[in-house]
């Protein structure tokens, strides 16, 4: 694998410095159980050689979490999407480490990764942990749950599937409610309950950038919504 450069519409790139073990990771993984995204539709149950539930992961960071995730859930493959350099290196690298090979990693747009190589019906669950708030106002188009994007991974979703997004920016977590609100495919409640919002799962590690958020006093909302 190249360094990856992909041309980002869902969300913007953060670069950084890569490391030599991330390099490593990424020279001697990506061959193994990296996806790049194109126009062209995955047949998942090749690409994992198996037909078990897949979940999407979009915007995983450091993929400390993600690997944590996978490492106690081997019956459900994970396609786990971000755009980040260095949080490639390190997410194979756990992947490689522990052995999970139900995990596959995805190079570049969430948006064109759902609407190009994704089946309707085909994800059992999309998750979408801390995604950037861009808290300016001028900057509220690049936000990534707007009404399109929720029409369309509402539509990659199976029956019963789940989309659980979390955020601790309070004014992004009224816009998470209102857009999804308004997506006629997915549930308005939770389990019975009148509202989506849920406890934080068991099954969701706190992720750094949480704790960090969580240091300075922000409050975090966790979304579930399921497609009827």
């Amino acid at each position: 694998m190249s360094i990856p450069a992909p041309h980002i519409r869902s969300f913007h790139p953060r670069r950084g410095r890569v490391t030599a073990s991330q390099r490593d990771a990424i020279e001697r993984l990506w061959p193994v159980y990296g996806i790049d995204v194109v126009s062209r539709r995955l047949d998942l149950a090749a690409v994992f050689d198996n037909d078990r539930p897949v979940v999407l992961e979009i915007g995983f960071g450091s993929g400390e979490a993600t690997a944590e995730m996978a490492a106690a859930d081997p019956a459900t493959n994970l396609l786990a999407a971000d755009v980040h350099t260095p949080g490639f290196g390190q997410l194979l690298g756990r992947v490689g480490a522990l052995g999970l090979t139900h995990v596959r990693v995805v190079s570049g747009d969430a948006v064109e990764l759902l609407r190009d190589m994704l089946a309707p019906g085909s994800l059992a669950g999309i998750r979408i942990y801390f995604p950037d708030p861009w808290p300016k106002t001028g900057h509220h188009k690049r936000r990534l749950v707007r009404t399109e994007f929720a029409a369309l991974a509402a539509s990659r979703l199976r029956s019963g599937g789940t989309m659980h997004l979390a955020t601790d920016w309070l004014p992004y977590a009224q816009v998470m409610r209102e857009v999804l609100a308004g997506e006629p495919a997915l549930s308005k409640e939770f389990d019975g309950q009148a509202t989506a919002q849920v406890q934080r799962p068991w099954n969701r590690p706190v992720t750094r950038y949480e704790r960090a958020g969580l240091a300075k006093g922000h409050q975090v909302v966790d979304l579930v919504y399921r497609r009827s």
